[in-house]
């Protein structure tokens, strides 16, 4: 058995062998997909000075409070006037600023009266104030966005300013969820006797979702070796970079994973990290001629699964694409925490923040890993290291955010 930071090193290192394909999409299907290239302006931002406000455009002198108005530039009409310091033109916001214009007046600081501006009481004006220079934003040749950036609309308006029609993106992982399981019956199905709802199949998915990724829904098997190495099989064999399965990783008479793992040729790296939950959890890496697949078998507790996910795939996702991994706060304990092993234990718990901007933390119910309602609550996973045992009320935690 491992620690954690074993066990993040190992998958981290298998998640980097990892080469997402990627391909060119229209630049208005890009929105949430990733970014595979640098995108550079191919032009200056701002193309040319104008006007941020509506207003009067001048040749500054500040001992002048009246303009004579010579003329009006709309934004897209450009006309050449030539001003002096008693001179002004009308000016819109976009609009490109006449040559010998270093400032620029907005229309509520002025008042006009035949064909003349006058400064109103109490306003002031500086020299290049309500000015936008040319290549302020952005100068040509330079990067504008960065490879690597999860396009959102903001990213697309600079894209588009540069020009883009269509740009490079990373295909999404296919991640693959398959649940295991005699006890296990689907979520329109009312359970009778001794069975139960499949939620970790449905939490999987919805979190490969969250993150932009493709899942691929597997379904559920029963307790059946032959039927478990088969849907395996075809699962490792297709195009998944990522197989998951749930349940079945523990030493019961019924745990038939690891053992299917070995009969498929999976490379396993490790079975057993010193965590709680989900310390059975099994990683390795499948390889055939053309292509490599990371295959994790999670614990069938609820909450084992959707926290080991967390810990292990998602955030491993977050580095190979260098985006912003969990945040890690700091956090005031608001009650006692029971541990007494040597285990890393992930918690359950709510935090919060008081107005001198102190983060507080307090556990949320049941830890058990079956209770899946209550994690359904909670908005964090508090962090309890190894070697510390029975953390008290009023002590620091790390929490990790979810």
């Amino acid at each position: 058995m491992i620690s954690y930071n074993e066990a993040l090193t190992i998958t981290r290192q298998a998640f980097r062998s990892l080469d997402p394909q990627t391909g060119d999409v229209d630049l208005l299907d890009a929105t949430n997909r990733i970014l595979a290239e640098d995108i550079y302006s191919d032009i200056n931002l701002p193309t040319f000075d104008n006007s941020a406000m509506d207003g009067i455009a001048i040749k500054m002198n500040p001992d002048i409070r009246k303009w004579n108005i010579i003329g009006e530039i709309p934004a897209g009409k450009y006309k050449d006037f030539s001003l002096n310091e008693n001179s002004a033109v009308t000016i819109m916001t976009g609009s490109m600023l006449p040559p010998g214009c270093d400032t620029v007046i907005p229309v509520e600081n002025i008042t006009t009266k035949d064909h003349q501006a006058f400064l109103t009481k109490n306003s002031r004006f500086t020299r290049g104030m309500n000015i936008r220079k040319q290549g302020q934003d952005l100068v040509e040749g330079k990067i504008a966005l960065h490879k690597n950036t999860k396009l959102q609309s903001h990213h697309i308006a600079v894209a588009a300013s540069c020009g883009k029609k269509n740009v490079k993106v990373y295909r999404p992982l296919r991640i693959g969820i398959l649940a295991t399981g005699d006890e296990l019956v689907d979520i329109d199905t009312t359970p009778q006797v001794d069975k139960i709802r499949c939620s970790n199949l449905y939490s999987l998915l919805s979190a490969v979702k969250e993150m932009n990724m493709t899942p691929v829904n597997l379904g559920i098997v029963h307790d059946k070796k032959q039927v478990i190495y088969d849907k395996m099989r075809d699962a490792l064999n297709s195009d998944l970079d990522i197989l998951i399965t749930t349940g079945g990783v523990s030493v019961g008479k019924y745990d038939y994973v690891k053992e299917i793992h070995q009969k498929l040729g999976i490379n396993i790296l490790f079975h057993g990290v010193m965590i709680k939950p989900g310390k059975p959890t099994l990683f390795g890496i499948y390889e055939n001629d053309s292509k490599k697949t990371l295959v994790f078998g999670l614990p069938g507790n609820p909450v084992s699964s959707l926290v080991n996910f967390i810990l292990y795939v998602r955030r491993n996702i977050n580095s190979l694409f260098h985006f912003q991994e969990e945040e890690t706060i700091i956090a005031v304990l608001e009650d006692n925490l029971s541990k007494n092993d040597s285990k890393r234990h992930f918690m359950r718990g709510l935090h919060s923040y008081d107005d001198k901007g102190t983060y507080h933390v307090h556990t949320i119910g049941s830890q058990s890993s079956g209770n899946l309602a209550e994690m359904g609550k909670a908005n964090c996973l508090i962090i309890v290291e190894e070697e510390r045992i029975n953390p008290k009320k009023g002590e620091s935690v790390r929490c990790m955010k979810i």
